[in-house]
């Protein structure tokens, strides 16, 4: 059922794998580790245009708080109309929940297709949706710090595989505080998009904390292999720096009502129309004794 978003997954993992295999060779770690990244910056960049309708959705949703609360009060008893009030605000402004959510609905198949297509390079004798057999065995020998890439820190049996736990959180816990942090940091800019007086404003306070909470647990006891920390980190700073350009705000004049606003008020305060008049008198004398 699954089978074309594992092919499609592995398919771009597959292509940048193959460029990077050339520039490093095919078995090295980093060139496994880089196919990983290059999937995430890829996928990202397809997701662009939902991320900005998504932006600008959260900024009509900030313009509207006013009028959404006073819908709230005025129909607190009647959940059923408030829903048709506030939907029907919602869709005159082109506001809407597909295009809120559209960027993380889209992120998680792929995730899940990325988790099973890297636990599933367990056998070097079969191939794995776009990776034949050869490349199944380069995978699993491939290592990052020294690292197996299929390894997680709650594996049994390291020993088995020639290293210790000890190696293993050397590179997966700084991995796993990175993405944690990142999230922290993107779930804290992300607080600016929403209403301060919404209905989920108590909810999503303790995002900041409760996202990187799961970042841990996932990447602690769950098999999440190092391949899968490296996507993690990657997708959580490129969150990161994308919310961080998108919500950074406007430096100079611009920022408050803009350069035809500053001349405004220029032009209405009788000290700088003083000042401005003397700078061009001063110009003018200046300009007829070079005559």
């Amino acid at each position: 059922m699954f089978d074309p978003l594992y092919f499609a997954v592995s398919g771009v993992m597959w292509c940048w794998h193959q460029l990077f295999g050339f520039l490093l060779g095919p078995a090295s770690g980093a060139a496994w580790a880089l196919s990983v990244v290059f999937l995430v910056l890829t996928l990202r960049a397809l997701l662009i245009r939902p991320m900005l309708s998504q932006v600008r959705s959260a900024r009509v949703m900030r313009e509207l708080a006013p009028r959404l609360a006073d819908l709230r009060k005025r129909h607190a008893d009647d959940p059923a109309r408030l829903l048709q009030e506030t939907n029907a605000l919602q869709r005159a402004n082109g506001v809407s929940a597909t295009s809120m959510l559209l960027p993380a609905l889209l992120q998680v198949p792929v995730f899940f297709g990325l988790l099973h297509v890297l636990t599933s390079f367990t056998n070097a004798q079969l191939a794995n949706y776009a990776f034949g057999a050869d490349e199944v065995r380069s995978f699993l020998e491939a290592r990052l710090f020294g690292v197996p890439l299929p390894a997680y820190l709650s594996m049994p049996h390291l020993d088995v595989a020639g290293i210790e736990r000890w190696e293993v959180a050397a590179v997966t816990v700084p991995l796993i505080l990175l993405a944690a942090l990142a999230t922290h940091l993107t779930a804290r800019l992300s607080l600016r998009q929403q209403p301060a007086d919404g209905p989920l404003a108590g909810i999503m306070r303790w995002t900041p904390w409760v996202f990187p909470l799961g970042v841990m647990v996932g990447g602690a006891f769950f098999p999440f292999p190092v391949a899968i920390l490296l996507y993690w980190l990657t997708n959580s700073a490129w969150t990161l720096v994308q919310q961080w350009l998108v919500l950074r705000p406007a430096k100079g004049p611009l920022q408050e009502g803009g350069l035809a606003a500053t001349r405004t008020a220029a032009r209405s305060d009788p000290g700088t129309r003083a000042r401005a008049q003397r700078r061009h008198s001063s110009g003018h004398r200046r300009s007829r004794r070079r005559r």
